[in-house]
C-alpha cells in the first residue's frame, strides 16, 4: 500500500475551509426537495450556488466524463444517479444528494439523505439506520484504531436492523486530490486493516440497502441501483483523524434535526 498522506495544521484548514463549504451547499438545498421538482432543476441549484455564490468549482462535471454538478439518487438508486429534466421527484420518495466543490485546489464532498414530504416506514427506517451506521463508524475514528474497527461499526449497525452494505464501493481519503488512499470500506473486522493516524483525511459515506447487497450498473455508464430493486441510502462526511479522536470536516449549518449528533 502506498504511504497515507498525514496533513499538516495548514492543509487540515484548507480542507475544513472546502469541507464547511460543500455542506452549506447542502443545507441550501433542502428546502428545494419537493415533490415535483425535477433533479436536474436541483443540480442547477447547487450549480449556480457553488460558482456564483461560493465562488468555488464544481468538481464533478467533467470527472471521468461525468455531465453534471451533483448525484442525484432516488429509492432504489445506489450512487451515482445523474440528474434529469425528466425525473420528477414525488411525495414518499427519499433521495441522496452527493456534491463535490474545489477551493483553492481542496475538495469538499458530502452527502445528505432527503425525505420528500411523508416516506413509509421502511424508508425512513433505513434512511435513519444508515445515519446511525455513519455515525458509529466515525465515532470509532482516532489514533490507532483500524479501518477495520470503522467498517465493523457500521456493518454491525446495517446488519442489526435486516439491512446489507453495499461493498462494491467505499470512502476514500481525499484533500488536494479527490479520490486517494485510503479506500474505506464499511465493512470488515476489528483490529484489521490500516491503523490511522493523526492528519489523515478521508470520507465514510456508506450505502445500505433495505434488501440484498447486489448491485448492478445501467447502461449510462454511471447509474448504480441495487438489483432487487430495494431502496438504497447513503450518508457521508469528510473526517480527519485529531490527536485524540476526528473532526467532521462536514457538519450541517442548519443543525441537526432529529438526527443524534456524532460526538
Amino acid at each position: 500500500m502506498k504511504s497515507i498522506k498525514l496533513r499538516t495544521p495548514a492543509e487540515v484548514a484548507k480542507a475544513r475551509e472546502a469541507g464547511h463549504l460543500i455542506a452549506e451547499v447542502l443545507a441550501m438545498l433542502k428546502p428545494h426537495v419537493v415533490p415535483g421538482v425535477t433533479t436536474e432543476e436541483l443540480d442547477d441549484l447547487c450549480r449556480e450556488y457553488i460558482v456564483n455564490e461560493l465562488k468555488c468549482i464544481p468538481s464533478n462535471v467533467g470527472y471521468h466524463g461525468y455531465p453534471k454538478t451533483a448525484c442525484i439518487s432516488p429509492n432504489h438508486v445506489v450512487c451515482h444517479g445523474i440528474p434529469s429534466k425528466d425525473k420528477r421527484l414525488k411525495k414518499g420518495d427519499i433521495v441522496n444528494v452527493d456534491v463535490t466543490l474545489t477551493k483553492d485546489g481542496w475538495f469538499g464532498d458530502s452527502s445528505r439523505m432527503f425525505i420528500v414530504g411523508e416516506a413509509n416506514v421502511l424508508a425512513r427506517r433505513l434512511v435513519t439506520t444508515t445515519y446511525e451506521a455513519l455515525r458509529a463508524g466515525i465515532r470509532e475514528v482516532r489514533p490507532g484504531a483500524t479501518l477495520g474497527d470503522v467498517g465493523h461499526a457500521i456493518q454491525k449497525v446495517a446488519h442489526a436492523a435486516g439491512f446489507s452494505v453495499v461493498r462494491e464501493y467505499g470512502g476514500h481519503g481525499i484533500g488536494d486530490i479527490y479520490h486517494d488512499d485510503p479506500h474505506v470500506n464499511h465493512f470488515g473486522r476489528p483490529g484489521e486493516g490500516l491503523n490511522l493516524q493523526e492528519g489523515m483525511i478521508f470520507t465514510i459515506e456508506p450505502m445500505i440497502n433495505a434488501g440484498g447487497a447486489g448491485i448492478r450498473e445501467l447502461n449510462d455508464g454511471w447509474t448504480v441501483v441495487t438489483r432487487d430493486h430495494s431502496l438504497s441510502a447513503q450518508w457521508e462526511h469528510m473526517v480527519t483523524v485529531t490527536a485524540d479522536g476526528f473532526e467532521i470536516l462536514t457538519p450541517w449549518p442548519d443543525g441537526l434535526g432529529d438526527y443524534p449528533a456524532i460526538d
